[in-house]
């Protein structure tokens, strides 16, 4: 018995420890980061007032010491609260497009959201035009991260073909439609196409005026272009997935200043599209969802899995605001897809995210929460004990989808 309980003991003091030990593997791991290669630029974000003045300090920093060198900085480095790491990565790539060309992929990671192949597409088709397709198929099959990278590049490349065209959309989109194959079942079309709606609602940087003029042109309204004649049937769901700030707009939330009080209004806007078109109002709620888990965690992405129960409790009680279950459920469901991120990010996240929404005691939330978590263990988790291992963590419901 004695034994026994010194066993149980000591495995109870290891387990203590092992928080500890991270810790100071962290803390080690930043301290050699931090050395006499590093530490000067750390500070990189030290005083910065503006996104323009952040964006021009990093593409200095790009310029003067490489790419990739300024990706590490990027990773470290403390910067203002809200920053847009995912297009401050694309700042960062392009520079890095500038020194290594095409063959910049190789030195790319999932890191922001895949910022860095994105901009390596996006310099490609500056460079060489539509004859660049073949070039950026390849380099897009480079692209790292799991299964999802590949069809998520195309959707860098749709910010360039916009600014490319001079932010017009049906230019863009037949565009776009070239890049479509069957083997993906045309998603490379559709995400190239989403990442063109990203650039309408807030990207500008290549020529802003010529934005502001597309902006004043196709959202003459609060779902406008995608509800309009503008935008093909196929793509309408992922315009409305990105269409999302612009919507906040309308009903006066800025996300440098988000008033959560807004939210009811600018979930009316999802409930006005008609009750027949469920694909189109559960892209709509799910673009919000999209938003709220960054946007928790002051939209610091290089560490999703690091967000605390109170960041993820935040983004579900945005989600509860929609005004009705179901909008609130898809809203839950498209917060799985930001912490999950197929397979790049720690999966003990996503298991925790849907712990929270249990916690609320409405089965709608948590069948939406663990369905979707089942369906991306199952689609992007290729690893036969990797996948095993975590469907065996899910509720027993949920296994036989995952598996």
């Amino acid at each position: 018995m004695l034994k026994e309980l010194i066993s149980t003991d000591s495995k109870k003091i290891a387990l203590a420890t092992i928080p500890i030990i991270l810790a100071l593997l962290m803390l080690v791991a930043f301290l050699f980061f931090s050395g006499d290669k590093y530490s000067k630029d750390l500070t990189i974000g030290d005083g910065v007032e503006t996104f323009k003045e952040l964006s021009d300090k990093f593409a200095e920093l790009a310029d003067k010491k490489g790419g990739a060198y300024a990706y590490e900085v990027l990773r470290h480095a403390p910067l203002p609260p809200q920053t847009d790491l995912h297009l401050l990565g694309h700042v960062v790539g392009e520079e890095l497009y500038k020194q290594e060309g095409v063959g910049g992929i190789r030195l790319c990671t999932p890191d922001f959201r895949n910022a860095c192949s994105h901009s390596i597409v996006i310099g490609a088709l500056a460079e060489f035009g539509e004859s660049a397709l073949p070039l950026i198929r390849d380099a897009c099959k480079e692209a790292p991260g799991g299964s999802g990278a590949y069809t998520m590049c195309f959707h860098g490349l749709g910010h360039g073909v916009f600014a490319g065209y001079g932010y017009e959309l049906p230019e863009t989109i037949e565009f776009c439609k070239l890049t479509g194959t069957k083997e993906y079942h045309q998603r490379e079309y559709i995400e190239c196409f989403g990442g063109a709606i990203m650039e309408l609602a807030g990207g500008g940087g290549h020529d802003p005026q010529l934005w502001e003029e597309a902006r004043k042109k196709y959202i003459t309204e609060p779902l406008a272009p995608c509800l309009s004649g503008v935008v093909p049937r196929e793509l309408k769901e992922i315009c409305l997935t990105y269409l999302t700030p612009d919507i906040w707009k309308a009903a006066g939330i800025e996300l440098g200043n988000f008033e959560p009080a807004k939210l009811k209004e600018a979930f009316g806007y999802c409930d006005d599209i008609a009750t027949s078109e469920t694909d189109l109002r559960r892209a709509c709620y799910e673009g919000f969802g999209k938003e709220f888990v960054p946007l928790a965690g002051a939209r610091d992405i290089r560490d999703i899995s690091a967000y605390s129960n109170e960041d993820f409790n935040r983004a579900i009680a945005w989600c509860t605001e929609a005004g009705n279950e179901q909008g609130s459920a898809w809203c839950i469901a498209s917060g799985l897809d930001s912490i999950f991120w197929g397979g790049e990010n720690d999966p003990s996240a996503s298991f925790r995210y849907c712990e929270l929404v249990t916690d609320l005691g409405n089965p709608a939330y948590r069948t939406a929460c663990y369905s979707r978590l089942a369906g991306a263990i199952g689609f992007f988790v290729h690893a036969p004990y990797e996948r095993s291992r975590l469907c065996s963590q899910l509720p027993h419901g949920f296994q036989p989808v995952c598996k």
